[in-house]
């Protein structure tokens, strides 16, 4: 199965949002390119909310372009065989976190945002996951920062978008 294949069938079992998960099943169809970059009418990325739930807390990353307090994610790449794995990917990478594993139940929300041209639109897919007791997090070269903020803390520093997910995850959790 390809991961364009894998993505259809994950969007079309999520629950939830479902105008904008219709637009992203939509945009798939439209596009056999949609979950690549080189898609500039739009295209999947892949995100994941790190969380150590039994500290109440989050991993955010401060990222290098965009200057914004946002969850681990990006683009898909050819070795990614499904969603999930491109979002565990992602967190792992720009986390440095070892032994990450994804909530159960597919991903928490949905996120559809604009972005600069050449390309218009990302479809952002995402998801969470679980930090170990005893994470270790590892600042990437795509990061200006790496930190922790309880949950509290996380609408004093991040977007909206980042709020959801984190009260969507937490309602999973």
């Amino acid at each position: 199965m390809s991961l364009h294949d894998d993505a259809v069938l994950v969007l079309k079992g999520y629950e939830g949002q479902e105008e904008l998960r219709g637009l992203y099943v939509d945009h798939l169809s439209a596009h056999p390119d949609g979950m690549w970059k080189s898609c500039h009418a739009g295209h999947l990325t892949a995100s994941a909310l790190v969380i150590d739930p039994s500290r109440g807390r989050v991993l955010l990353t401060l990222h290098r372009k965009l200057r914004m307090w946002l969850q681990m994610g990006g683009h898909c790449e050819l070795g990614d065989a499904t969603l999930a794995d491109a979002a565990l990917r992602e967190a792992l990478e720009e986390s440095g976190v070892e032994g990450l594993t994804l909530l159960p139940g597919g991903p928490v929300t949905l996120d559809r945002h604009p972005i600069p041209a050449p390309c218009h639109w990302h479809l952002d897919v995402q998801y969470a996951a679980l930090a170990p007791a005893d994470a270790v997090e590892a600042i990437s070269d795509e990061s200006l920062d790496l930190r922790w903020f309880g949950y509290d803390e996380v609408a004093e520093v991040a977007d909206a978008s980042v709020v959801r997910l984190l009260e969507a995850a937490r309602v999973r959790l």
